[in-house]
């Protein structure tokens, strides 16, 4: 993607000759450079010219074989490996053993160190002549927000829809040089997510096709001059798989735990509430939850709100600020406690069963009951009303795992008192008390001072 002599085409050809010699190839034609160049050669005598369409490279292996090559940002590597374990007749090896070529430093104009070339004025001065795409998935504000203060009016932008009159894909377009949506695959998605039911395995696993439909949707139409990508998490690992990612700096928008991370909590769960139906009735194919393991290694900053997900990424983590709308205060208050979520074992709903019988609790309730028809069977639990901050003692939400706290935010707003788990991503929000998920105690202790105090 940067103009260079004697280092771009041919790093590939010079690591690709040194691992088929070292493999016990056939050199069939090689052409040496006419000189040296800074990062253009792997070692001395191992590099390969070419130039199309009369100087080649070709090489003969002794079995079946097939290359595996891989490129990221700073790194190029080059794999031979044999498909055939049949012994062959001697001269010729029996097995094609693999073997690897991996360059630590794929040169560039940027990097190479060349300033005389009269493709590089000088390294210096040199500017970032790519531009930054967009991929984007569901609306979130935070996201929104950072985009539209980071983006460039070179930058491209891909929505799953270009609509102002759905919330859900409301992203900010108007300063991008250019705006795609995926139309067709986006209607596909909606008329089938209709179709399906709530919760459960078979939408999770719908989920998962949707995202890497829409994934594919955009990588056919990404321009070779976009150097670096914003991504939505959901389209990541598709998108690794399938190699756009390769030579491209990323930052990742986590809409949620990383997969591992995240069915590694579903299974503390699942062993503490074997009783719950809906913990353990979903997990993401091997192949997919390793690639996103990659990629988010990869990648150059994880961009979130949530302050649980920004502790993973460490350094490489960009914490946004929570969107807090602003919201009258909610008073008149009672004793109420609002559980804000459908009733799910991964929302907390166990533990706040239990405190509603250790404290004999008034419960006011938001979502459907998922778990079981008569979960609440023998607790004061009644749906809540529309105006539920109004009848909020507390709002608390001991979750295992919450993304999106959009209800403990509006009510932290409002000036009502928050008990919400680690899990909910709320640290430093005022208003808000954390406590452990699973610690039935520390919830105890931490709703009583909230309703002593409201």
């Amino acid at each position: 993607m940067i103009p260079n002599t004697g280092g771009g085409l041919c790093q590939l050809s010079n690591a690709l000759y040194d691992v088929t010699l070292r493999s016990g190839c056939e050199i069939v034609e090689r052409h040496a450079h006419t000189r040296a160049l800074p990062g253009s050669t792997t070692a001395p005598g191992r590099d390969a010219t070419i130039f199309w369409n009369y100087v080649d490279f070709r090489f003969r292996p002794p079995v079946d074989c097939q290359l595996r090559v891989a490129l990221s940002r700073g790194e190029l590597t080059v794999a031979v490996d044999g498909l055939d374990g049949t012994a062959l007749a001697p001269p010729v090896q029996a097995i094609l053993a693999p073997c690897e070529t991996r360059l630590e430093v794929a040169e560039s104009c940027e990097s190479c160190g060349v300033t005389q070339c009269f493709r590089n004025p000088a390294a210096t001065s040199l500017a970032r002549r790519g531009i930054t795409a967009f991929l984007l998935d569901k609306f979130e504000p935070e996201f929104d927000r950072w985009i539209t203060a980071n983006q460039d009016a070179r930058d491209i932008l891909f929505v799953p829809l270009k609509s102002d009159r759905r919330p859900v894909y409301a992203w900010t377009r108007n300063q991008f040089a250019d705006v795609h949506q995926a139309l067709f695959t986006t209607l596909r998605r909606s008329w089938r997510s209709r179709s399906l039911a709530a919760q459960g395995a078979e939408r999770q696993r719908a989920l998962l096709d949707f995202d890497a439909a829409l994934a594919f949707d955009f990588s056919k139409r990404i321009p070779h001059l976009a150097d670096h990508l914003v991504i939505s998490q959901n389209l990541l690992p598709h998108l690794w798989r399938n190699g756009d990612l390769g030579g491209r700096t990323f930052d990742v928008l986590m809409t949620r735990m990383p997969m591992a991370e995240l069915e590694k909590i579903l299974d503390a769960a699942a062993k503490k509430f074997p009783q719950s139906r809906t913990l353990a009735d979903f997990r993401a194919p091997a192949k997919i939850r390793e690639a996103e393991d990659e990629a988010l290694a990869a990648a150059r900053y994880w961009i979130t709100p949530h302050s649980a997900i920004a502790r993973m990424a460490g350094d490489r983590a960009r914490k946004l600020d929570w969107c807090q709308a602003s919201v009258p205060a909610a008073r008149p208050r009672s004793q109420a406690v609002i559980f804000p979520a459908s009733t799910l074992a991964r929302k907390g709903c166990y533990e706040i069963r239990e405190l509603a019988r250790r404290c004999r609790l008034r419960l006011k309730l938001i979502g459907p009951i998922i778990e079981a028809p008569d979960f609440w069977r023998g607790i004061d639990a009644q749906p809540a009303a529309a105006d539920w901050l109004a009848q909020a003692g507390v709002v608390v939400l001991p979750a295992w795992v919450e993304h999106w706290p959009r209800r403990l935010l509006q009510a932290a707003a409002a000036g009502v008192p928050v008990v919400a788990s680690t899990s909910c991503g709320l640290e430093g929000v005022a208003n808000v008390t954390e406590v452990a998920p699973g610690d039935p105690d520390a919830l105890f202790a931490a709703v009583e001072r909230a309703l002593l105090h409201s």
